[in-house]
């Protein structure tokens, strides 16, 4: 007997998460059915998309965006509706037509959503780490309340995942540490004191994995790596003590799970993302990714560096920034959100240079005293501060660059 299809909506489609969801859903018609996709401005890659696999909805961000979609997929008799309104995607998140809700927004916006998708007891496949690293206790509440599924996506808390044990009421009595892996970056190897130098274009020309230009500069300062700590203590309920991180330049071992025996279990593969998109699409199933084979034969090296050593504390002072953070008082990590979000995208503008972007998120948290935020809106309170308090230090700096 045939199993129905899984009905698939896609936040944030037209980006690098998004696309490779597609291209994962393709290879298996027979098992998901693309119902709707969302996207900030970009019309023609929608309009490719929704050509291809014909959903019942798409989400432009503006009104303007919206219309101009509708009439071209209207000229292709094309049926796809097209909404714009500001809840339509947490709509999309938490409608009863869609079973897995793959969280592709970047960003702080998209934490509404990945609720809404908690709350309707979704399989939820989180690629949006800043639910978890803004929303915290709240966003697992809504997990807990709605019996959602949530399955990681990033490929090192999904590498994590497949080596953690099945039982996630062992994990404390059995797991030691967690082990983050990080490539470094375009600057591993890049003097100090010049990083006061680097633009745009070299930030975000990261050597293994094609990413959106936010996620490349955070890359490149290694706070994508600072709010992946946080992130994987919430996902895992661990320690802050019990999360580490070392450079592994070859991005081929994508995390590991030290237990208390002293041995370590390490998911390992290509540098894809269809990898763990494919993992959590069909989990706890295994499906063909599109991904190349690790060939072992071709691998001349496996190579590690401590992150703390005195010349990667200087290239990466943001990533210390997690673990004070997570002792701060309850919120903290959602102002650090804030703060790198404003400031990345002022570095972005050519507002900020490259090293003051930890200088904005320093200031910031200085600057806000969250008060245990416990609810969605008490959230978003905090975090339209942090963005005030951040700009105002990028304003600040900027008229010193």
């Amino acid at each position: 007997m045939t199993s129905p299809k899984l009905r698939l909506a896609v936040l944030g489609s037209t980006g690098s998460i998004g696309s490779n969801t597609l291209d994962v859903a393709a290879r298996h018609p027979e098992r998901f059915e693309v119902v709707a996709l969302t996207a900030n401005t970009q019309v023609d890659s929608m309009l490719t998309q929704c050509e291809r696999f014909r959903p019942r909805m798409a989400v432009m961000a503006s009104a303007r965006h919206a219309r101009e979609l509708a009439q071209r997929l209207k000229e292709k008799k094309l049926p796809t509706q097209v909404h714009h309104a500001p809840t339509a995607i947490e709509d999309i998140a938490g409608d009863g037509g869609v079973d897995i809700v793959m969280a592709a927004i970047v960003g702080a916006a998209g934490l509404r959503p990945c609720i809404a998708a908690a709350r309707a007891g979704k399989r939820l496949l989180l690629a949006n780490k800043e639910a978890l690293v803004v929303g915290g206790e709240v966003f697992l509440r809504a997990v807990r309340a709605g019996g959602a599924t949530l399955l990681p996506i990033d490929s090192e808390h999904s590498a994590i995942f497949q080596s953690l044990p099945e039982d996630p009421s062992t994990w404390s009595a059995r797991v030691d540490k967690i082990i983050l892996t990080a490539s470094g970056g375009p600057f591993r190897q890049r003097a100090p004191e010049t990083l006061c130098q680097v633009t745009p274009e070299q930030a975000c020309a990261h050597p293994n994995w094609i990413m959106g230009r936010k996620i490349s500069v955070d890359s490149a300062t290694m706070m994508n790596k600072a709010l992946e700590v946080i992130e994987a203590r919430y996902l895992f309920g661990l320690a802050p003590e019990q999360l580490d991180v070392v450079i592994h330049p070859q991005s081929v071992i994508h995390s590991m799970v030290q237990y208390r025996d002293a041995s370590v279990v390490a998911q390992l593969g290509t540098p894809d993302m269809r990898v763990p998109i494919a993992y959590g699409l069909a989990w706890p199933e295994r499906i063909e990714s599109g991904a190349a084979r690790l060939d072992f034969s071709a691998l001349q090296d496996l190579s590690f560096e401590p992150i703390n050593s005195a010349a990667h504390r200087a290239r990466y002072p943001g990533l210390a920034l997690a673990w004070e953070a997570l002792r701060a008082p309850a919120g903290s990590c959602a102002v650090l959100n804030a703060a790198n979000e404003v400031a990345v995208q002022a570095f972005l503008e050519r507002r900020i240079r490259f090293d003051q972007i930890h200088q904005v998120n320093r200031a910031t948290l200085d600057a806000v005293r969250p008060d245990a935020p416990d609810a969605l809106e008490a959230l978003l309170d905090l975090d339209a501060r942090a963005r005030a308090a951040a700009r105002d230090a990028t304003q600040t700096l900027s008229q010193d660059k």
